[in-house]
């Protein structure tokens, strides 16, 4: 390690002067480990009875800092996380030419100076001065907030603005170009193109095909054609290649792209995984989670039910990228002597009141099939919802016929049993009138749609997410969930850290009414099941890696009510996700308070 670099560090840790003494003393760590335990229950009676100068919100960032200063330095986070944050400091600072040290990296020291500010009092976030309409009461004082508020609707607005919808002319215009060139490359007919059976006969499965309907660069072409070269699973509909830009800009289309043409990075890591025998790619252990073929639970009262594992498109971060061969995958339909055994197992546990049908994707099948699997479910009488997950609405509106929703309401029976439409709208850029169309299709049949978000570094910039929610409301989509992206290493490029969710839903997602902010910020714990982000009291933050990296302890859902363990999960750099906004042309200094949700 370089001298500027424990130069660095001892400037950091003189912000707080008591910390830099210990941490610099000849004591032992124990010792050290002592001395900072006192110093910070110094540090927040100090803020709590001797400083009634601090502002309220500020005092909860300090006693934030030190709780979370608290854990890191504890021989408990050493053991669970594998890692000793209090050691490593400590050799920085007086042991630097230790040559088994890791360097620290711009994003450890991001993360410590931040802490260290949030623990003293001064992390900077607030402005100095408080809101004018503090200072009076009665009607100035109304007018003063209403103008506040005003202000901050705005600022929104004006950011919501940026993100394009496929609702909008000039949008729809470029579109109905893409799609006449892709009808003439297929010598096909608009009357084709509304058949969702001739959309999937025509799914661009390899790179020349896709550089020959729409720009792409040259590294898109290499990691499609590698794709390919590698088995590994690659397609898109030609309905959402029309929704891509016909150049290379990505100015609006990027995060369609991220999607479904997957970056070098991801191909190299996925086959890596599939030639390591000993590397499971079940990220979310289902194997360990699933009592029969066809089966995944991690709930008492519902199951998920897989009748098929592939897509008309497939998604990049799919979780279950590691079951799915290909678009055209002849085993991918689960067999119906296996699917029966799945609903007859279903039916001998009558404590199940609710099923999720998912895979892959189950309107792939034919009506005729999805027909007989509700029938056979609905003969259950503890059955009281059915789910469908599908993207179809996204990917092949084409596929949402009449005769389609008219088969799936049979089974929707009001006061006794009801199915609902889950489905994954990305961007406000996949919203299209043919959408529109076919989650209306399911409203006026009585049937819901919600949507789960997975948040992404695609979708993730200021008011990304509210611009979605909105528009969503609009057609007729509930916001149901949002999901961080999965910790699966081969889409490292797609993650980001939690905190992101956390900040987009106190700053960004507060501003607006509840009825467009109605959905959940998750993390999918693997092998346990869905963990509230919002909820402190289910992760701790216990580790933080030279590299920048967070480590969280996750609590599992049902942790009052049974002894099982918790998960260790090691989050994206929060200073390396900041640097891919800034390349993205974000100022991130609109997301300075990132470091403080923890």
């Amino acid at each position: 390690m370089k001298e500027r670099e424990r130069q660095r560090l001892l400037r950091i840790l003189g912000i707080h002067p008591p910390l830099k003494k210990i941490i610099l003393s000849r004591d032992s760590v124990e010792e050290k480990r002592k001395q900072l335990r006192a110093m910070l229950s110094e540090l927040l009676v100090k803020a709590f009875n001797e400083d009634p100068s601090l502002p309220p919100l500020e005092w909860v960032l300090v006693r934030d800092a030190i709780r979370v200063f608290t854990k890191l330095s504890s021989r408990r986070s050493e053991k669970t996380s594998g890692f000793s944050f209090l050691k490593y400091i400590n050799q920085l600072a007086n042991e630097p030419q230790n040559a088994k040290l890791i360097p620290p990296s711009p994003g450890f020291f991001a993360e410590l100076e931040h802490l260290i500010w949030g623990m003293v009092g001064k992390a900077g976030i607030y402005p100095k001065v408080a809101p004018a309409f503090a200072k009076y009461e009665g009607r100035r004082a109304s007018q003063l907030r209403s103008a506040d508020l005003s202000r901050m609707a705005g600022d929104a607005l004006q950011y919501q603005d940026r993100y394009l919808s496929g609702l909008e002319d000039d949008v729809k215009r470029r579109r109905y170009k893409n799609r006449h060139r892709i009808l003439k490359y297929f010598d096909a007919t608009d009357l084709e193109w509304a058949k969702w059976k001739w959309q999937v006969r025509h799914i661009i499965r390899d790179a020349d095909t896709l550089r020959a309907l729409v720009k792409i660069t040259d590294e898109e072409y290499e990691a499609v054609r590698l794709a390919r070269e590698y088995r590994v699973p690659f397609g898109i509909t030609p309905y959402y290649l029309s929704l891509m830009d016909n150049d290379t800009s990505h100015a609006h289309d990027a995060a369609i792209r991220a999607q479904v043409i997957p970056p070098l990075n991801y191909i190299r890591k996925l086959k890596e995984s599939k030639e390591c025998e000993e590397k499971s790619m079940d990220f979310m252990l289902e194997s360990e989670t699933s009592p029969i073929e066809g089966i995944t639970r991690r709930y008492p009262m519902i199951v998920i039910l897989k009748p098929i594992t592939t897509c008309p498109q497939i998604c990049v971060y799919c979780q279950r990228n590691w079951e799915i061969e290909d678009v055209y995958s002849p085993g991918a339909v689960l067999a119906k002597s296996k699917l029966d055994k799945a609903i007859q197992w279903i039916a001998d546990h009558p404590e199940i009141k609710e099923v999720l049908i998912t895979g892959g994707d189950p309107f792939l099948l034919s009506n005729d099939k999805l027909e007989s699997m509700l029938f056979k479910l609905s003969r259950n009488k503890n059955i009281q919802r059915i789910r469908i997950g599908t993207r179809t609405p996204v990917t092949l509106p084409q596929r949402i016929t009449d005769s389609l929703v008219k088969d799936i309401n049979h089974f929707h029976s009001p006061g006794k049993r009801e199915i609902v439409i889950v489905t994954h709208f990305e961007h406000p850029y996949e919203i299209t009138h043919q959408a529109m169309r076919a989650v209306q299709k399911f409203r006026r049949s009585g049937i819901d749609v919600y949507n789960q978000l997975v948040y992404t570094v695609y979708n993730s910039r200021r008011f990304e997410a509210t611009a979605l929610r909105n528009k969503l409301r609009l057609i007729g989509v509930t916001p149901y969930y949002t999901f961080n992206t999965k910790g699966k290493e081969e889409t490292d490029d797609y993650r980001v850290p939690f905190p992101r969710l956390l900040q987009e839903q106190k700053e960004e997602a507060r501003l607006f009414p509840g009825t467009v902010r109605t959905d959940e910020c998750v993390f999918n714990v693997p092998g346990l099941g869905k963990n509230y982000l919002r909820a402190v009291q289910d992760h701790d933050l216990i580790g933080l890696l030279p590299d920048g990296r967070r480590i969280y302890e996750f609590h599992p859902w049902e942790k009052k009510l049974s002894l099982v363990n918790t998960y260790v999960y090691t989050d994206v750099s929060i200073h390396r996700y900041l640097q891919k906004l800034k390349a993205m042309g974000e100022n991130i200094s609109e997301y300075k308070s990132i470091y403080y949700y923890y």
